[in-house]
């Protein structure tokens, strides 16, 4: 027990991978780990970590070359499918290929475990297909067409059909691919409100880190050199794993922010003074020139925007734009 969560899902010694004739292809191992009800956990890491194989493990879509999966203080290998079906609902990222279905039919789809798959619904089955739709805010589409949907309105389905299955836990795989971006914080913001509200256990896998970062309760970092770390995304900063994780060139943990950002290369140096907003963002646009802007920079070059308009060197202008340009003509001329 955590706090006043629960632990839905158990992890020891776990070992991930695939089993064949030649021998067990280990992706991961060792991982000791648990997930509880309430709380929305992100799985990150590099492409070729093991993500997958490891998503496809706790859903059961993998056994474990070796140790063990306990849900609901029972083993997962102890489950039936049909068990199984009504502990752990799963949404993958795979496009929907299907036609000539309403919405509400395809939310009523996630009722087959209670029903079968052509089984007749009671009025308790329409209530919570009902619900689960009202959940997700999309009784605007309840009578649409799954063809004549948009993918980040597909999402939303696929997720209330897995409310709709009544699981208290739901694994998703990739949920934001494809989606542009203020649908992906629509989305995540939903995942996490329905583990609050209805305390589920919602563990997915992304590569929006830092959506991830800001949203997640709880981080699981994945890739073969480290394993698996897992905490909150502050104490992984903190203490130096989100950086480890993703060592790139060109790419640094922001301590300040609890963000990535772009390192650039800066061989330029100016002036800068202001504050606020718009000393921030000529910071930023100098940055990506190359140019280090800071109050000790090169006062050759000195730039204010602490007025109406940018000072550079005694002129005036009003935009970034046209900031930039000149920076650029000064720096040429000083070559």
């Amino acid at each position: 027990m955590k706090g006043q969560y629960k632990e839905t899902i158990r992890v020891d010694n776990l070992v991930t991978g695939y089993r064949s004739k030649k021998g067990d292809i280990v992706i991961t191992r060792d991982i000791n780990a648990a997930l509880y009800s309430g709380e929305l956990t992100c799985l990150l890491g590099p492409n070729g970590a093991g993500k997958s194989t490891l998503l496809k493990t706790l859903t059961a879509f993998l056994p474990p070359i070796a140790g063990s999966i306990t849900v609901e203080s029972k083993l997962l290998s102890e489950y039936t499918d049909a068990e199984l079906a009504k502990v752990i609902g799963v949404v993958l990222t795979e496009r929907l290929n299907i036609n000539n279905m309403t919405v509400k039919e395809l939310v009523g789809m996630g009722r087959s475990p209670y029903t079968g798959f052509w089984g007749r619904m009671s009025e308790y089955d329409r209530m919570v297909v009902n619900e689960s739709i009202s959940l997700v805010n999309i009784g605007n589409l309840r009578d649409r067409m799954i063809q004549t949907l948009s993918d980040g309105e597909r999402q939303k389905v696929m997720i209330a059909k897995s409310l709709a299955q009544e699981t208290p836990v739901i694994f998703l795989d990739e949920p934001t691919a494809f989606l542009d971006y203020p649908s992906k914080v629509e989305i995540m913001q939903l995942l996490q409100r329905l583990a609050r509200e209805k305390n589920k256990t919602v563990f997915l896998s992304t590569h929006d880190l830092e959506l991830a970062l800001q949203i997640a309760d709880r981080v699981w970092l994945i890739d073969k050199p480290h394993g698996v770390t897992i905490g909150t995304p502050e104490d992984l900063a903190l203490n130096g794993d989100m950086s480890q994780y993703f060592r790139c060139d060109g790419v640094i943990f922001d301590m300040e922010s609890g963000l990535f950002k772009i390192c650039h290369e800066l061989n330029e140096s100016v002036c800068l003074n202001g504050a606020g907003p718009r000393f921030n963002m000529v910071r930023k646009a100098l940055a990506r020139r190359g140019i280090y802007a800071a109050p000790d920079g090169n006062k050759d070059i000195a730039i204010d925007t602490s007025g109406e308009n940018y000072n550079i060197n005694g002129y005036s202008v009003t935009s970034i734009a046209q900031l930039l340009d000149m920076v650029d003509r000064l720096l040429t001329l000083k070559k």
